[in-house]
């Protein structure tokens, strides 16, 4: 199996750190090249309107939005923000995931914060399945889920973080920076399907 990376801005190489440590053959994406042979690809989180800006100069926009609707796409955070089809401002999009998601919608840094999470899909990567611990930095709230896609975690309030709409996965938290790795072998078990 083979995963990329788009590793423009943010925090890609945690990403990929996890993947190697699943064992994953992990790549870091640039270029529209760089997608070829890939089964999956995380956009992970940083900042999405240079994310946007980037992909547009490196003319990556047209390719991911291909590989998007052919193969399994998550994003992180930023990446949640630039696969929704309306992120309540211009920048660029990739618009696959019928979405509207807040841009900083918990405040500003220092309002970041951590919380347990109930996710019942995890349940196909952990039978267990304990609360997950997220961790949301700047965080966008996934507003409204439309069409196809459906909501995978709320917080205690119903605000939804996490969204699945077929093989494209969107969550306002940042499961790289945890040593819980189950949502990436969720993912994993979507690219695999």
């Amino acid at each position: 199996m083979n995963i990329g990376v788009l590793a423009l801005q943010g925090d890609f190489a945690e990403h990929i750190s996890v993947l190697r440590k699943l064992g994953v053959e992990a790549h870091e994406v640039r270029l529209p090249q760089d997608l070829e042979k890939l089964d999956g690809l995380i956009i992970p989180g940083g900042e999405s309107t240079t994310i946007g800006k980037l992909a547009v100069a490196y003319e990556l926009m047209e390719p991911l939005k291909r590989f998007g609707t052919e193969k399994p796409l998550w994003g992180t955070c930023a990446g949640a923000i630039f696969l929704s089809k309306d992120a309540r401002r211009e920048q660029p999009l990739l618009g696959l995931m019928d979405i509207t998601v807040a841009r900083n919608a918990f405040g500003r840094q220092i309002d970041s914060f951590e919380t347990d999470l109930d996710v019942d899909v995890l349940k196909r990567v952990d039978e267990n399945n304990p609360p997950y611990h997220a961790v949301f930095i700047r965080a966008p709230l996934i507003e409204s889920v439309k069409g196809e896609a459906q909501p995978l975690a709320t917080l205690e309030d119903g605000r939804v973080v996490a969204a699945q709409q077929g093989h494209l996965l969107a969550t306002s938290f940042h499961p790289e920076l945890t040593s819980d790795d189950r949502f990436h072998r969720y993912f994993l078990h979507m690219v695999d399907a």
